[in-house]
């Protein structure tokens, strides 16, 4: 599979903010300015997860509740800070993740976890529905020795379980440099409904998760 950004994201980011080019150029305020790092206040944890498009990842977790906060960005590559262009076009060795901060009283990080498999293909490697290349890789970032083994345990279990008919791909790894997105990325689900829902539509990533996960896709409450 060659390292590409998909055709039907390439036209959901035609037009932001004004205009665009090829999503990699943005006209209007804030474009190409990387959004401020999430607040983690006392007694929040955070979770940092890659399933493919960021958009998608941001609009399942925002809502789960207890999740307080969600930011796109770029995580587990070679070069330090960056940019879209950069990571989709691939090479750089960094996934686009998702950092979620969340109330561990209210949502456990074992419970983020049964969502996250529920809402990715984790059985494809380098690829998430129509987007392909290590960028678009599923992975596990864990911020402490805890997630770890936590995250360890529910990849055993779901293999074990034999829900899936494939082997888990998924990579668990420790956590490094976390590079915000550009703030265009930031909550695209909301501030570009339209073109979103196109973009999740045509990429297929619903009736994959359809597939692969039956009644359980999304992973609604259990």
């Amino acid at each position: 599979m060659t390292k590409q950004i998909s055709v039907f994201r390439i036209l959901a980011l035609t037009v932001i903010a004004g205009a665009a080019v090829l999503g990699f150029q943005v006209m209007g305020e804030g474009a190409g300015v990387k959004a401020a790092q999430p607040v983690v206040a006392p007694g929040t944890e955070v979770a940092i997860f890659a399933g493919g498009c960021f958009w998608c990842v941001e609009a399942d977790f925002d809502k789960v509740p207890g999740v307080i906060s969600t930011i796109s960005g770029y995580i587990g590559g070679r070069t330090a800070n960056p940019n879209y262009r950069e990571v989709s076009s691939g090479g750089t060795g960094h996934a686009e993740a998702v950092k979620i901060v969340f109330d561990p009283k209210r949502v456990t990080f074992d419970q983020l976890l049964y969502v996250f498999w529920r809402t990715v293909d984790p059985v494809t490697k380098n690829a998430q529905f129509c987007d392909y290349g290590d960028q678009y890789r599923t992975a596990i970032f864990y911020g402490n020795e805890a997630q770890r083994l936590i995250a360890q345990a529910s990849k055993a279990a779901l293999e074990k379980s034999g829900r899936l008919k494939r082997p888990i791909v998924t990579e668990i790894v420790a956590a490094g440099p976390f590079t915000s997105a550009e703030g265009y990325h930031q909550n695209y689900y909301q501030t570009n409904s339209f073109r979103y829902n196109l973009y999740r539509f045509n990429c297929g990533r619903d009736a994959r998760l359809k597939e692969l996960w039956g009644a359980e896709a999304g992973g609604g409450a259990h």
